[in-house]
């Protein structure tokens, strides 16, 4: 998706009103554009800690789509910003939040793979590539594929267990990260406050107190700066 990661979300779910769109909508869309307005100059910067250990976060919000579908969203960090982040709606409906995070882990993990392969290939050594979730049930599936299954998750295909593979071999590691650590969750639902701004903060590497008009006067020339004018 091209658009400004702090508005992945937003963007994501307008999205699936194109056909059909309200009064409602139209609200959000002109939030939407209200809120690019008072942070035109927010620019979205990165910090590179350790080339060797690559984080991700990924989570799924169940059946907030008007069809009962869930959403997955992603996020990948060397440091401090979002190197890649994405933020979709699920393609298919889950029967449980644990089913929801399996089915978005799955829909990530090749871009986990992919991502390592690509440092490595530019000569680096991945010691670590981490994957973040915040579902306990969820990670019981991703360790122990069927083994693990019960009543309520045994229907799940085998498609969704392909992570296992991936974990057993050393490819990915996955942790365990309390709901309010959660990166990812701001590109899985709407939020509000002090949790969007704390969010937005890991996302695009900017205080929780972000000010544009300050951000505007260290803004270079070139980038529509005070200069300028």
């Amino acid at each position: 998706m091209r658009a400004r990661r702090d508005i992945q979300t937003a963007v994501s779910f307008l999205t699936t009103r194109v056909k059909k769109p309200d009064e409602d909508d139209w609200g959000k869309l002109k939030r939407v554009l209200k809120y690019l307005k008072g942070t035109l100059y927010m620019k979205l910067t990165l910090e590179v800690d350790n080339l060797s250990i690559l984080k991700w976060w990924i989570d799924s919000s169940h059946n907030v789509h008007m069809d009962c579908r869930g959403h997955t969203g992603t996020m990948f960090s060397l440091g401090k910003g979002a190197a890649l982040s994405s933020s979709a709606k699920q393609k298919m409906n889950t029967k449980s939040s644990t089913e929801s995070e399996l089915v978005g882990s799955h829909d990530g993990l090749g871009l986990v793979l992919w991502c390592r392969h690509f440092i490595e290939a530019q000569g680096y050594t991945v010691e670590h590539n981490i994957l973040y979730q915040d579902n306990q049930s969820t990670m019981l599936l991703q360790r122990n594929g069927r083994a693990s299954s019960t009543k309520r998750t045994k229907h799940i295909h085998a498609r969704y267990f392909f992570i296992k593979d991936k974990i057993d071999s050393g490819e990915v590691e996955v942790m365990y990260c309390p709901t309010k650590e959660m990166r990812a969750d701001i590109n899985t639902k709407p939020l509000q406050g002090s949790p969007y701004r704390i969010m937005r903060g890991h996302l695009m590497n900017v205080p929780e107190g972000y000010d544009d008009d300050l951000e505007r006067s260290n803004t270079c020339e070139e980038l529509g700066g005070p200069a300028s004018e």
